[in-house]
């Protein structure tokens, strides 16, 4: 596996750090001030400046390969710069979820009505975009759970439910809803839901209320939403009915990505704080960086991000080899691991900070709820952990030929513990062998060792 950056990628990081230290960061307490003053969801012009800027500097919709002609490797070391500045970085070069993830998937598989209707708007920044999934009264982690109905009416369908934590809606730029539903609750079920387009000023669709995150409101919001009898042309399903799952699937690989780098840039910023101010405050007769106490915090929280960070590029790295499905259990991975290792050392930043952790004064409060969320949104750290097991499961040794055979070479092991004496008949060490996991048909197989061979 080779993560070095390609000159292309080299390039765009330069530029990208160039971005934040001359306009992105200068820009965040101008940010702040205009929502201060003109309410949370107003939209702070100073994004459009930061934008404008960002497409001369050739900063825009890097994370789209067929645009960009950067890998998933590439792109990766961009998110993480983007994540310095959770807020505002990711719009200002057009790469803020769910966006991203909704241009994906109308990248791939919109009509070409849709995407000149939808798409190239989007692509474009004058307009946002929304993905409602989520539903107060089932457990949407649990996508089969999801209830709201979406019926064929003639030439339209006709949309009844309840979402919420749909991010995005507060702010009047996002103009379409990508809704996901149920058409055919008797079907498998996988192929019982669709998606489908759904305008913002369709009739029948009601924005209820903006949800707080640990009190904090975001600009673009998150919100709960009431589809009454909302009836959209026939035209707006995304290919075909009981292809929810299906376009559910093709997004989430790159998305992972994106989020958990982002989350990596947070957690670097926070080091970074932490540092800086265990170098400029004294306690007990010397500063802060010469105590032991603090040193563990600031090496933990390095070497906790390397790993992280290794983890997520592997994951990328595979993704561009081998596609979303030759990475399944390391996407799944990535998700709980970047988002812990934020919440650990922006938690460790507090700590050093003291009461002005917890304050306005420094982002580090609004980063700990953010990387908090991170472990819900997307699917909560349970689902995504359940997911890894279920793969580590299939994984067989590589000197074996089936998990049976590994029964029975277990059950016939002559390695025994060491015993007292009247201690009793010894019993053999329970041998666990190396595993190799099952790779999907036409993927190449992975041995223990992390080569790969055909």
């Amino acid at each position: 596996m080779d993560f070095s950056l390609s000159p292309a990628a080299q390039d765009a990081c330069d530029r990208m750090w160039d971005f934040m230290r001359t306009c992105v960061l200068p820009a965040e307490p101008v940010y702040q001030q205009w929502r201060a003053a003109h309410g949370d969801h107003e939209y702070p012009p100073v994004l459009d400046d930061l934008k404008a800027e960002a497409r001369r500097r050739g900063l825009w919709n890097l994370f789209l390969p067929s645009l960009s002609g950067l890998t998933n490797v590439d792109y990766a070391s961009v998110a993480e710069i983007s994540g310095w500045s959770p807020v505002i970085a990711p719009e200002a070069i057009n790469c803020q979820a769910p966006d991203t993830g909704n241009m994906e998937t109308l990248h791939l598989f919109a009509t070409p009505q849709q995407q000149e209707q939808w798409l190239e708007p989007l692509l474009e920044g004058t307009i946002r975009s929304a993905f409602a999934m989520t539903e107060p009264d089932v457990a949407s982690s649990d996508a089969t759970n999801i209830a709201t109905r979406i019926e064929r009416d003639g030439d339209e369908y006709v949309i009844n439910g309840r979402k919420w934590w749909i991010s995005g809606a507060a702010d009047e730029r996002c103009q379409v809803f990508i809704v996901m539903g149920k058409t055919d609750p008797d079907a498998p079920s996988h192929r019982q839901q669709s998606m489908i387009l759904v305008p913002r000023d369709a009739p029948g669709l009601t924005i209820v209320r903006h949800l707080p995150i640990f009190g904090y409101q975001d600009q673009h919001g998150h919100s709960e939403l009431v589809f009454d009898n909302v009836r959209v042309p026939a035209t707006s399903l995304l290919a075909g009915e009981g292809d929810g799952f299906m376009i559910a699937q093709a997004r989430l690989g790159p998305g992972r990505i994106h989020h958990a780098m982002r989350a990596i840039g947070m957690a670097e910023r926070a080091l970074s704080l932490m540092v800086e101010r265990a170098k400029s405050r004294v306690a007990f007769g010397k500063p802060l960086i010469d105590q032991g106490g603090v040193q563990d915090l600031i090496a933990q929280s390095r070497i906790e991000i390397e790993q992280a960070r290794l983890l997520v590029l592997k994951t990328a790295w595979l993704i561009d080899a081998h596609g979303a499905k030759g990475a399944r259990t390391e996407i799944a991975a990535i998700k709980v691991a970047a988002p812990a290792v934020a919440t650990a050392v922006i938690d460790r930043a507090i700590e050093v900070f003291g009461g002005a952790g917890v304050s306005d004064d420094f982002p580090l409060a609004y980063f700990y709820a953010w990387a908090r969320v991170l472990r819900i949104v997307d699917g909560p750290d349970a689902v995504h952990r359940r997911s890894v097991a279920r793969e580590e499961a299939k994984r067989v040794s590589p000197a074996l030929k089936s998990q049976s055979e590994l029964s029975r070479t277990v059950a016939g092991c002559h390695w025994h513990r060491p015993r007292s004496p009247g201690s009793g008949p010894a019993r053999p060490f329970r041998r666990m062998a190396a595993p190799q996991r099952a790779q999907p048909s036409g993927h190449r197989t992975r041995p223990w060792c992390g080569a790969w061979s055909t």
